[in-house]
């Protein structure tokens, strides 16, 4: 029985399909163009090889566009007629898509820990797991998981400089900004392609108030983007984050319409509506919206691709994006349906967070766009705490604070604009009135 490139045991004897797929695992931890591409090469080679079409069924899923779950769980389902050549390693991580499918994220993230505990070098398990914990919001558990599994890898082990990244973001997101900072700067020395490292870097620079520092960065570190997949939209979003709150608006419409929203790409016309690329567009249109720029008829092409997914629960921090983009274009009953959408999710894992936390948000937005801003106020005030169950970063979810902090402050409501800022100054090293964003909060 082959080895992977980390001494793991698989499910197949044909070295060219191991190391197609050993290349798609490398490639889906880097964010590489051709991961797909390279997945489908070992799937050719050895249709057979349980593992890597377990994958393949599983990418469907990490579209996270309901659109393609049901692809996903057919992929999935067919697995089964190789299952007799699989470990039990490998037919853990079927478990754990099945139960992701059918919405119970908590259950796969139980079984991804349960492989990690006796094979720490599962890149595949390990990353999936981080990509989880990510989206869920649960930074202590991105941090701790990266930590114990990291204890089972050997210096020279093939990708242990990107455990490193995984593990730099975490302690980043948990506030360990100096640590954080060292380990992802020793990760892309070693990988000068390592874009979550990059990412960790860029994310700690934004956190301090770096901004020229991460300008600098992200620009030293551009060669990366070659050969990227849509994930260099978003370290150009950081990018044009640092550069708002470094010189204000001025040019960014140009940066967002040839750099994070630019149709003619390839990558957006073969993914039109992904979420991460849908959350960088709207979040950018809505912070210089804030700032007093004309943005135009840019809401338009994002409020088309958001009303076709009303229903999509497949990953709530998108949808409050859904909602700024069908209320900028005017779309309020959609917008309505969304919301109402965002509370009735199913799902072990999501429901509960669509209805308590997704839906105040959408309609926060929509009340925003409206200059409802006392409703504003009703919806996201109570939730505010609870907000990173949405999941992604505090850099991301900053919007929603920028949102409810501007309707406090056009509803008169001063002590809550005084608490807000008391309490986003506690979030971040950089005190909340030497901000850009809240500094008509101040």
């Amino acid at each position: 029985m082959l080895k992977d490139r980390r001494g793991l045991d698989v499910s197949t004897d044909n070295p060219e399909a191991l190391a197609a797929f050993d290349d798609a695992v490398d490639g889906y931890v880097t964010f590489h163009i051709d991961t797909t591409k390279r997945l489908s090469e070992a799937t050719k080679a050895d249709p057979s090889f349980f593992l890597a079409q377990v994958l393949k069924g599983g990418m469907a899923l990490l579209s996270l566009n309901a659109k393609n779950l049901d692809r996903g769980k057919a992929a999935l389902a067919q697995c089964a007629a190789v299952a007799d050549k699989a470990n039990p390693r490998e037919r853990r991580h079927l478990e754990a898509f099945e139960a992701w499918a059918s919405g119970d994220i908590d259950l796969a993230l139980r079984i991804w820990e349960l492989i990690l505990s006796v094979h720490p070098t599962d890149l595949l398990a390990l990353r999936l797991a981080h990509f989880h914990y990510f989206w869920l919001g649960r930074t202590a558990r991105m941090l701790d998981s990266v930590v114990a599994a990291a204890k089972g890898w050997k210096s020279d082990t093939h990708g242990r400089s990107w455990v490193a990244s995984m593990q730099a973001f975490g302690l980043e997101e948990c506030g360990e900004y100096a640590e954080a900072e060292h380990m992802a700067r020793e990760a892309v020395d070693y990988d000068r392609n390592d874009r979550w490292g990059i990412h960790a870097v860029a994310h700690v620079l934004e956190m301090q108030g770096r901004t020229s520092d991460g300008i600098a960065w992200l620009d030293r570190n551009a060669g990366a983007h070659a050969e990227a997949n849509n994930f260099t939209f978003h370290l150009t979003w950081h990018r044009a984050l640092l550069q708002l709150e470094q010189d204000g608006p001025d040019g960014l419409l140009d940066w967002y319409d040839t750099k994070i929203r630019d149709l003619s790409s390839p990558l957006i016309q073969a993914l039109p509506d992904l979420y991460i690329d849908m959350q960088n567009a709207a979040s950018l249109l809505w912070r210089m919206e804030h700032l007093g720029v004309d943005v135009g008829g840019r809401w338009k092409e994002l409020a088309d691709k958001a009303e076709a997914r009303i229903g999509d629960g497949s990953n709530l921090f998108t949808l409050p994006h859904f909602a700024m983009a069908l209320a900028a274009d005017g779309r309020f009953e959609a917008a309505k349906r969304l919301a109402d959408g965002a509370a009735a999710i199913s799902g072990a894992t999501l429901g509960p967070v669509g209805a308590g936390i997704a839906a105040p948000a959408c309609r926060a937005a929509v009340h925003h766009r409206r200059a409802e801003w006392k409703d504003v106020v009703a919806n996201l005030m109570p939730v505010r705490h609870d907000l990173w169950r949405l999941g992604a970063s505090h850099a991301q979810r900053d919007v929603l604070w920028q949102m409810l902090v501007d309707a406090a402050r056009k509803a008169g409501e001063d002590d809550a604009v005084k608490t807000l800022m008391v309490e986003l100054t506690a979030m971040r090293p950089v005190p909340a009135e030497q901000r850009r964003a809240y500094s008509r909060g101040a």
